[in-house]
C-alpha cells in the first residue's frame, strides 16, 4: 500500500528497462525526475535504476495509479489490455511504436480511454535529455 505520507502521482512504467539507452528507461527516470513515485514493470528484472521491478501489475504494492506508460510491442500490450483495464489508473499511455488498430479496438471494447503519445514529451522532457 501507499504510504499516507506519501503524496506524490504514482506511475507503473510498463516495459522498464535497464538499458538506459532504451525509452522504457528513459522513462523510470523522467518520471522520477518530475516527482513521481515509479514502479518499473519488467519480469526480468529486480531492479532499475535502484527501484525495485515488478514483474505485473497484479504485484504492485498500490491500488491506485496516476498514470501507466507503456513501451511493449502492440502484441504484448494487447496481451495485457484486460490487466490494465482492471486497475484504477487515471491516464495509461501508448508511447510511440507500443499502439496499434487491435489495442485501440480493444481498448474501446474495455472502455478504456488511451492516449497514443510521448508520456516523456508530456513531462516537458525532451527523451534525449535524460
Amino acid at each position: 500500500m501507499r504510504s499516507i505520507r506519501d503524496d506524490r502521482p504514482t506511475v507503473a512504467v510498463i516495459g522498464a528497462s535497464r538499458d538506459r539507452s532504451r525509452f522504457g528507461n528513459i522513462s523510470v527516470r523522467a518520471h522520477r525526475q518530475k516527482g513521481y513515485q515509479v514502479f518499473p514493470i519488467n519480469p526480468h528484472a529486480a531492479e532499475i535504476e535502484g527501484l525495485p521491478a515488478f514483474a505485473s501489475l497484479s504485484e504492485l504494492p498500490v491500488k491506485h495509479l496516476d498514470r501507466m506508460t507503456v513501451y511493449v510491442p502492440a502484441d504484448v500490450g494487447l496481451a495485457l489490455l484486460d490487466e490494465i483495464a482492471a486497475f484504477d489508473v487515471n491516464e495509461v499511455w501508448f508511447n510511440p511504436g507500443s499502439c496499434d488498430a487491435r489495442i485501440r479496438a480493444r481498448a474501446a471494447e474495455l472502455g478504456l480511454k488511451i492516449i497514443e503519445a510521448c508520456s516523456i514529451v508530456d513531462l516537458g522532457i525532451s527523451p534525449g535529455s535524460v
